[in-house]
């Protein structure tokens, strides 16, 4: 039951990273050490922002007691934004149409982000000779934030675009900030309802869907605007 429950948590987690990699022509590109350096700057990121968070929001656990301080946790989710940034130079950084970008960039982004954030709780907490759920929640999770990531990197990409319709540059700088402050949102819905893990995880599922959703056809209109796709 033990390596059972730990195949599939590995299975949920990396073969929907290993078949949008192959199946979405990236293969053809080359672009498994794009991937990499794509990885190698998300942790630079991640630690410029370990030190800035460490610096400058210092943990308060006279908070906890009260209850989620939502200026503190407004400001620590504002550090978030550096990803934005992150990605921008792994877009700059990688050649070729606009599809290859973005999906070098997220699956990259997210590949680094599983590896770092639930490689060691799946290795050694699904191993465990104890059934729980939160390993099978944290696999499906990963799907969500592959999702995620990609659209945020395609968000990037419109964004950096100079001839994207001046119309629409709102919509996408919007759609950037709810990425960055996801995190806070679903907290805010959490307290809110008192909700539990797997309704959290519905919301946060329903809410990639919509923003992926919107996301594609804006790249599609403006791909098809410009013949690229």
């Amino acid at each position: 039951m033990t390596l059972y429950h730990f195949g599939n948590c590995v299975a949920l987690v990396y073969v929907p990273y290993y078949l949008t990699y192959k199946y979405s022509g990236l293969s053809e590109y080359g672009a498994f050490w794009k991937c990499i350096q794509a990885g190698g700057i998300y942790v630079f990121t991640q630690l410029c922002k370990m030190l800035i968070l460490a610096t400058f929001f210092p943990a308060n656990d006279a908070n906890g007691q009260d209850g989620m301080d939502f200026v503190g946790e407004f400001l620590k989710s504002t550090v978030d934004l550096a990803d934005l940034g992150g990605l921008y130079l792994v877009l700059m950084g990688i050649p070729g149409k606009g599809h290859a970008k973005v999906l070098t960039a997220g699956i990259g982004w997210a590949g680094a982000d599983i590896l770092l954030s639930r490689f060691l709780l799946l290795w050694v907490g699904a191993r465990g000779a104890e059934f729980d759920w939160i390993y099978i929640q944290k696999s499906l999770d990963s799907n969500i934030s592959l999702v995620q990531h990609i659209t945020t990197a395609t968000l990037v990409w419109l964004w950096s675009r100079h001839d994207l319709n001046r119309s629409l540059l709102p919509v996408v700088s919007a759609m950037l900030l709810l990425c960055s402050y996801k995190f806070l949102l679903m907290e805010l819905f959490v307290q809110a309802t008192v909700s539990g893990p797997w309704v959290a995880l519905l919301v946060r599922a329903i809410f990639t869907l919509c923003l992926g959703t919107t996301t594609l056809q804006i790249y599609a209109g403006f791909a098809q605007s410009i013949g690229i796709y």
